[in-house]
């Protein structure tokens, strides 16, 4: 292997994404040769790499390129651990022989939907990057009369406290009475920037679904709490689309048993694709 930066070898190993390998290396967690690490550093396979004192085995530097589509329901967080108690998503997740589950993303306590979740973390660092312009697809529900002007506004430019934003694309989704659906796509990931969005107009999201992450749809069988593996074809598609190649390998995640599909909101799914 040759000389690579630090958190980039440990994100490969499957052991967090490149972001929260840097602030383990700024906490002292890791060490190379026998000396505590700092940011900066690059390592090859000649190098003694330990993670809280336990040797990182060279074989795990190797990628590890396994991927799920998990349904996150309401009420679940994404955190691996919760200081409040609450469900979160890796309680559901398959157990894995090495490495762990790196969450591709977020979505709020409130949000449901679609979540990608890896054991390789330079695919995770490319699929969260801004500069990859990776498209989230959500379906919203909107409380209130949305004027065209407000949908013109809303694609072109909101003023947010952490940056102007806008959605790519707009599409009616139908719905009765005060509730109507939209399926709105966007190519970042901030924190409640959809709500946020529709807040700053005066309107009120009253449900909110990730339907689409990239190439990757949230399948109308894959139940809240469930998971499922991607199929080859899927993971060449998201490996390429952020200048990656897929290789298979053995060990794969079993897949969720399918049930019988039931609509995931009220409204037509005019811009659901499938993958």
């Amino acid at each position: 292997m040759k000389d690579e930066k630090l958190q980039k070898v440990l994100a490969r190993a499957g052991l967090g994404s490149r972001r929260e390998m840097e602030r383990w290396i700024e906490q002292g967690r890791i060490k190379v040769n026998d000396r505590t690490a700092t940011l900066g550093d690059r390592v090859s396979d000649k190098d003694n790499i330990r993670v809280d004192n336990r040797l990182l085995r060279q074989s795990r530097t190797e990628v590890s390129q396994q991927v799920i589509a998990y349904h996150k329901p309401a009420g679940e967080v994404c955190s691996r651990d919760d200081p409040e108690g609450r469900p979160t998503i890796f309680q559901n997740l398959p157990r894995l022989k090495s490495g762990r589950w790196i969450s591709i993303g977020r979505l709020d306590i409130n949000t449901s939907g679609l979540i990608l979740l890896t054991t390789d973390g330079e695919l995770a660092n490319r699929l969260m990057h801004p500069s990859s312009e990776i498209e989230r697809e959500y379906a919203v529900r909107v409380l209130g009369n949305v004027s065209d002007d407000a949908i013109e506004q809303l694609k072109t430019n909101i003023p947010l406290e952490d940056g102007d934003a806008h959605f790519t694309d707009i599409k009616d989704a139908g719905g009765q009475g005060a509730n109507h659906w939209y399926h709105v796509v966007l190519k970042e990931g901030r924190n409640r920037e959809v709500r946020r969005m529709w807040e700053h107009l005066g309107f009120t999201v009253s449900r909110l679904i990730r339907i689409r992450y990239g190439n990757i749809t949230l399948e109308k069988r894959l139940r809240p709490s469930r998971s499922e593996a991607l199929t080859e074809k899927q993971l060449k598609v998201l490996y390429e689309s952020v200048g990656l190649k897929y290789q298979k390998t053995e060990e794969k995640s079993q897949p969720v048993k399918k049930k019988a599909p039931r609509s995931l909101y009220r409204g037509k799914s005019s811009s659901r694709r499938k993958s």
